[in-house]
């Protein structure tokens, strides 16, 4: 998708864009750019299972959770596009890279910090504190590991704290994407009920609808060359 950093062009580009979507798509996306946030995202550390992947994307949207990170050290990140439902489409998701996948992880949660954001290592231990325990005005990174080791030592080391779902059965941890599912459910819901300012600012939901609005159309290139060409 391009991006326009002129805000007052990218406001032009996006009326004219909404004069070739529906009035109902763009009330669709209004209703769900209203409803998004930033103030939780979710970390996704080295995932093989697509079906795992695509049901954690899928309830990422259906939460309104618009980032998502992933980092790769011996799979690649591969969707399930029938899992999805075409949730990826509407996330903003980024991949991180690097050959010392130590730098990779450190990339990830320092770019995290610098954004506020309390890292959050999900594990199965009952030592640890519960994610109920993290206030709710905290903006917060939730790091779900691999499907059969879980999270690796890099994460847990510089993860800022270790949260668990608590169980009360014989089986000592959840599927990755109902582990997901419970933490991205209960921390949404809360955090809508609550008096923190967790709706995208003004800027940044413009960037994301003009965004969106590309995604809606056909040759949003064409669109946009030919309204920049007659301006």
């Amino acid at each position: 998708m391009r991006r326009v950093e002129d805000r007052k062009q990218r406001g032009e580009l996006t009326r004219y864009i909404e004069g070739f979507v529906t009035e109902e798509r763009v009330a669709t996306l209004r209703r769900v750019l209203e409803n998004r946030t930033r103030h939780i995202t979710v970390v996704l550390e080295d995932l093989y299972q697509t079906q795992n992947i695509s049901a954690v994307l899928r309830t990422c949207d259906c939460y309104g959770i618009q980032d998502v990170h992933v980092l790769k050290r011996r799979n690649e990140f591969a969707i399930h596009k029938d899992i999805s439902m075409g949730a990826d489409k509407w996330l903003t998701i980024r991949e991180y890279a690097h050959e010392d996948y130590r730098e990779q992880v450190k990339n990830c949660i320092d770019g995290l910090h610098d954004k506020g954001y309390l890292v959050a290592a999900t594990l199965p231990d009952e030592r640890r504190m519960t994610f109920f325990d993290i206030p709710v005005g905290q903006k917060v990174a939730y790091m779900f590991g691999t499907e059969l080791t879980g999270l690796s030592e890099e994460a847990k080391e510089m993860a800022d704290v270790n949260v668990l779902i608590p169980m009360y059965g014989f089986t000592e941890s959840f599927n990755i994407s109902n582990s997901a599912a419970i933490i991205l459910s209960h921390t949404s819901e809360k955090l809508r009920k609550s008096d923190v300012d967790w709706r995208l600012g003004d800027e940044e939901a413009e960037e994301l609808y003009f965004e969106w609005l590309q995604k809606s159309v056909r040759n949003p290139d064409t669109l946009i060359r030919h309204y920049l060409s007659k301006s």
